[in-house]
C-alpha cells in the first residue's frame, strides 16, 4: 500500500485530474440536492406561499449566532465546541497555505493565507473538537440512540483530511509525498460525498432555515428559535 501512493502517477492522478473530478461531482451533487429539494417544495403547492423572506432572515440570524436560541443556550458546552468547530474548519479550508496555494495554481484565485502555526494551531482544535463529539455520540444517552454507524464514518471521513495534513506538514508517520497524497485523496472522496451525506447541512442549513423559519413566523406567529 506504501508503495502504491509513492508512485509518482499516483500523486500526479490526486493532484491534478481528482481534484477538478472532485469539484465537479461535489458542485453537481450539491446542485441535485437543492433542485430536488426546490422541486418537492413547489410540488407541496403550500410552501412557497408562505415564504418570506423577512422570517427567512430572521430565523437564519439567530441560528448564525452563537446562543441565539434556546436549544444553544439549554446545551452550552455543545454549542460552544460546535461553533468552534465550524469556524476553526472553515478558515483552516479556505486559508491554510497549502490550499492557498492550489486555489492560485489551479484556479488562479489569490487569497489571504494563514500563518503555518496558526493553521497547525486551528487544525488541532478541529481534531480535538471531532473527538468531543465523538464522545459525545458514545456517551450521551438520548444522541447515542440516534447514531449510526454512518455518524461515526462521516466523524471518520472529516478527520482524516485534517490528520493527514499535519502529519504531512511535519513530516510525521510516513514521508512527506506519501502522507500529502493521502491527505489530498482523503479530501477529494469527503468532497465528493458531501452532497449525499449529511455533511451536506454545511448548505442546506439555510434552505431549511429559511422554510422553517418562515412557517412559524409567517404561519404560526412563533418563533423558532
Amino acid at each position: 500500500m506504501e508503495q502504491f501512493f509513492k508512485d509518482p502517477s499516483i500523486y500526479t492522478l490526486v493532484r491534478g485530474p481528482l481534484v477538478w473530478l472532485s469539484f465537479i461531482l461535489f458542485i453537481g451533487g450539491m446542485l441535485y440536492r437543492v433542485s430536488v429539494i426546490l422541486k418537492m417544495a413547489k410540488e407541496e403547492k403550500v410552501i412557497y406561499p408562505y415564504l418570506s423572506l423577512k422570517y427567512a432572515l430572521r430565523s437564519l440570524l439567530h441560528w448564525l449566532i452563537p446562543y441565539g436560541s434556546i436549544s444553544m443556550k439549554k446545551h452550552p458546552w455543545f454549542t460552544f465546541i460546535s461553533f468552534l468547530f465550524h469556524i476553526c474548519l472553515l478558515l483552516t479550508v479556505l486559508f491554510a497555505p497549502g490550499h492557498i496555494e492550489l486555489w492560485k495554481e489551479s484556479w488562479g484565485i489569490n487569497l489571504w493565507a494563514l500563518s503555518a502555526k496558526l493553521g497547525d494551531y486551528l487544525t488541532l482544535v478541529v481534531l480535538a473538537c471531532l473527538f468531543l463529539l465523538l464522545l459525545r455520540r458514545i456517551f450521551q444517552r438520548d444522541v447515542s440512540f440516534l447514531t449510526s454507524p454512518m455518524d461515526y464514518l462521516i466523524l471518520a471521513l472529516v478527520s482524516m483530511p485534517f490528520l493527514t495534513g499535519f502529519l504531512s506538514h511535519h513530516e510525521l508517520l510516513f514521508d512527506y509525498r506519501l502522507m500529502l497524497t493521502i491527505h489530498m485523496l482523503s479530501g477529494e472522496i469527503l468532497l465528493i460525498l458531501i452532497p449525499f451525506t449529511k455533511i451536506s447541512h454545511m448548505f442546506l442549513f439555510f434552505l431549511t432555515r429559511a422554510h422553517t423559519g418562515s412557517e412559524f413566523g409567517a404561519v404560526r406567529h412563533s418563533r423558532d428559535y
